[in-house]
């Protein structure tokens, strides 16, 4: 048995037109958008009666994707839980960044949280982590030299 390499990450969000835009302004690119139901969908996520819309998105490379997935049902029941960087389960995504001094200039222009000011990781890398809607958190890394 052999892992190739990660396919893509998912992310169920709320408001799909907000994590969309978020992530456009980000930098990703829309590569397909689609609905999705029936009971092959029930059978693979565990649930039933299942409707979805999605938005793949990816880097200008290609390499890596996002799926933001909107179920319409059945919904949530909990909502939209706030989270921090030390909440148990995954957290963050990290994105290898150009001139990250730009981009989180950027994004705080369209009132994007940031959680400090960027950093610099011993020489090797400028990091900085942003919130984006829906309490998606990003670290970005821009690897130094």
């Amino acid at each position: 048995m052999k892992i190739h390499r990660m396919d893509h990450i998912g992310i169920n969000v709320n408001d799909l037109a907000a994590a969309k835009a978020f992530f456009l302004e980000f930098g990703l690119e829309v590569h397909g958008e689609w609905e999705a139901e029936g009971a092959w969908l029930d059978e693979i996520v565990g649930l039933e009666n299942v409707k979805t819309s999605c938005v793949a998105l990816r880097s200008s490379d290609g390499e890596t994707w996002l799926e933001l997935i909107k179920y319409i049902a059945p919904s949530d029941e909990n909502g939209i839980q706030p989270t921090h960087s030390n909440t148990l389960g995954i957290r963050h995504i990290c994105f290898a960044v150009d001139d990250i001094e730009a981009l989180v200039a950027k994004m705080r222009e369209k009132g994007m949280e940031t959680f400090s000011d960027i950093q610099n990781y011993k020489d090797i890398y400028k990091m900085c982590y942003v919130r984006g809607p829906e309490s998606i958190i990003l670290e970005l890394a821009e690897r130094i030299g």
